[in-house]
């Protein structure tokens, strides 16, 4: 069934408002008639099951058939600080972070990040990537639309993921920070992974290509950051990140 997003005023007692680029998409792509059904959310966890009333250029007027609560969300808050890669890797890392439970994807800045975005080359990116975190939460079946923030420097996503519950970075040499502690390091990055409990908000540092400088790590884990190992081998900035989120929203997941 479609699934769309509306603001809460938009809601009425019986019946709800399509307004926006949904409207063009409902009448004109999917070509929806009378009478059809299709699932609005007011991204507070409110569902709406709804069946087309009628349709003018600018609105879609919906009845509401029934009212629900969307139990899709992970039972913890998640954010994703992601060092900018290069091409349109961003718009893959951002969609597949929204489908895997990501409640923000903050871009970052670090020192090895070959993309420089700063004016309105920024804006126009950062419009793009909540365009594709809409996309992918419709796709999904998200009771809420994930934020993409401003790109932020390297400093600032370290003090926004220490201000959260627990604050990971995985990291390619992590096997040299975690030699000293109980255990070999995998055994202490799944340690540390298990130990989450549902409700702890938790912040996850992706370096970008090159990944993070030792300097940059080791600032990280000053805040309270934790290192991680992934395994042997080295995974892309791509995969990184969304290997973390698999593993929390499977293990998360009520």
């Amino acid at each position: 069934m479609y699934h769309f997003f509306v603001e809460p005023d938009q809601v009425q007692e019986d019946h709800v408002d399509i307004r926006g680029g949904d409207v063009n998409h409902i009448r004109n792509v999917l070509r929806m008639k009378q009478g059809e059904t299709l699932t609005v959310c007011d991204g507070f966890g409110n569902e709406y099951l709804c069946r087309v009333d009628a349709c003018s250029d600018n609105r879609v007027r919906a009845g509401i058939v029934e009212k629900r609560r969307v139990a899709s969300e992970l039972p913890s808050r998640i954010v994703l600080f992601q060092g900018l890669p290069k091409g349109d890797k961003m718009e893959l890392i951002i969609q597949k972070a929204v489908e895997l439970g990501a409640s923000a994807v903050v871009p970052v800045a670090s020192r090895r990040c070959v993309v420089k975005l700063n004016g309105k080359k920024a804006d126009s990116r950062q419009k793009r990537w909540q365009a594709v975190a809409e996309s992918a939460a419709k796709q999904s079946g998200r009771a809420v639309i994930p934020t993409v923030c401003p790109v932020t420097g390297f400093a600032d996503a370290v003090r926004q993921a220490s201000g959260l519950d627990v604050c990971l970075i995985p990291y390619e040499c992590a096997q040299e920070l975690l030699k000293d502690g109980a255990g070999t390091a995998m055994e202490q990055s799944r340690n540390v992974l298990a130990g989450i409990e549902r409700g702890r908000s938790v912040g996850i540092l992706i370096g970008p290509e090159g990944g993070f400088e030792k300097e940059e790590v080791a600032s990280a884990m000053e805040a309270g950051a934790v290192p991680l190992t992934l395994g042997k081998r080295i995974l892309r900035t791509e995969t990184a990140g969304l290997c973390i989120l698999s593993v929390l929203m499977f293990q998360l997941e009520e």
